[in-house]
């Protein structure tokens, strides 16, 4: 008799769950949903990419799914991305505020800060910062997977490695600003931290609280720069091994432009419309953020459906930079992507490797400066050769919070002077 009362409890129990696992009324469609489990098992968490593609194909551009009892909708291709956040912007602007991230920052940081006047004016703040940055400072290259903390809350409490994650981070940024405070010569910044505390000593804040934000946002915005460029240089560098003609017409470029200077400027890439071509195709094939996570901030409407307030976004951004209609060659590397008849640089409106809107990434503009100086300078001085005993080339990327190319082998050769 008890166990037959039990396994009645476990039915209604989970028949409940599956109630509040079901869409509501004109939710975007989406694959029935398991209880508890929501849709997890349909994905494959070490790159879910292709899962979303193949979703699309069967549900159209915005779709959604449980990431266990969590609903999320997935938008894809430009039409529904520019809706979201560029025409519905503050519609869609929030941020989920129970990831990992937001742990690790203690929801002072401001890449996953929620939409509102704090990040409002938090953002105008690191805005005017990173302006000050690139105009100051020569710029320099400066995840762990934890899917299962974001898809399952209850490890959270749980003695797991991630624990002395938290502290680690932050141990790590008091002694790299302790250093920087020891060291600085203020009016003079070396990087981003030395900006952070010139724009400090201008104004009349809580310099405790200050303190504490600067530390965030640090770990913060080296997280989102180190991999993104780095990982960037990288996939561009195995693309002009195996593409040399490529990669000599760049050099040719280069010298003739540079010819007489020292060293190359920012304001050069005006006068080298192939490099610039380039090195924005090499962003557009890295796709090194291919998703962004948001959140409405309201009850709203995209592409006919309703979506309620605080649901979880994901922006496939990949759908974008890789969308047939949007691009001249959208499944190949080839710099024509950018270029127009006339051989002029110019940049397709699908081109969103920082995302767009309000909550387009704030290092946007260091980035495509630390891109652009960082390839020209290497290409005048060196020649990149793809080993012959390496043999076929492996484009194939490994998926992460960022995506970077396999491990590859190069030869590097001095040039001759030009």
């Amino acid at each position: 008799m008890f166990v037959s009362i039990l396994l009645l409890c476990v039915f209604i129990f989970f028949i409940i769950l599956h109630l509040k696992s079901q869409r509501p009324n004109n939710f975007p469609p989406g694959p029935p949903v398991l209880p508890l489990l929501g849709n997890i098992l349909q994905l494959n968490l070490e790159n879910p990419l292709k899962d979303f593609e193949r979703l699309r194909k069967s549900y159209g551009d915005v779709y959604s799914i449980f990431i266990g009892r969590k609903p999320a909708v997935v938008i894809n291709g430009m039409k529904a991305v520019k809706e979201a956040i560029v025409t519905k912007a503050t519609d869609f602007a929030g941020r989920p505020q129970d990831m990992f991230i937001n742990e690790v920052t203690q929801r002072k940081g401001v890449i996953m800060a929620d939409y509102g006047s704090s990040w409002r004016e938090h953002r105008r703040f690191h805005a005017n910062l990173m302006s000050s940055t690139n105009q100051k400072v020569k710029p320099s290259l400066t995840y762990l997977s934890l899917q299962l903390y974001d898809t399952f809350p209850v490890i959270r409490h749980l003695p797991l490695p991630f624990q002395k994650a938290f502290k680690n981070f932050e141990s790590l940024a008091i002694d790299l600003i302790n250093e920087h405070k020891e060291t600085r010569v203020p009016g003079e910044p070396r990087d981003f931290i030395d900006c952070y505390l010139d724009e400090l000593e201008k104004v009349f804040l809580n310099m405790r609280r200050l303190r504490h934000l600067l530390i965030m946002n640090s770990l913060d915005l080296h997280g989102a720069g180190t991999d993104t460029t780095s990982n960037s240089l990288l996939t561009g560098f195995l693309y002009l091994m195996n593409y040399p003609h490529i990669q000599e017409r760049c050099q040719q470029e280069i010298d003739r432009v540079l010819e007489g200077n020292c060293q190359a400027s920012f304001e050069d890439r005006h006068k080298m419309p192939y490099t610039q071509a380039v090195i924005h195709e090499v962003q557009r094939v890295a796709n090194t953020v291919p998703t962004a996570l948001h959140c409405t901030t309201r009850d709203t409407e995209l592409m006919g459906y309703s979506i309620p307030k605080g649901t979880l976004i994901i922006e496939n951004l990949t759908s974008v930079l890789n969308e047939e209609g949007q691009w001249k060659f959208p499944h190949e590397f080839n710099p024509e992507n950018f270029l127009n008849d006339q051989g002029e640089f110019v940049k397709p409106e699908a081109f969103m490797p920082f995302s767009a809107g309000p909550r387009v990434c704030l290092g946007e503009g260091l980035a495509r400066m630390e891109l652009f100086l960082m390839m020209v300078t290497l290409l005048r001085k060196f020649k990149f050769i793809w080993p012959e005993e390496a043999g076929e080339p492996d484009f194939t990327q490994v998926y992460g919070i960022t995506m970077s190319p396999k491990p590859y082998c190069m030869k590097v050769q001095l040039r001759a002077p030009q």
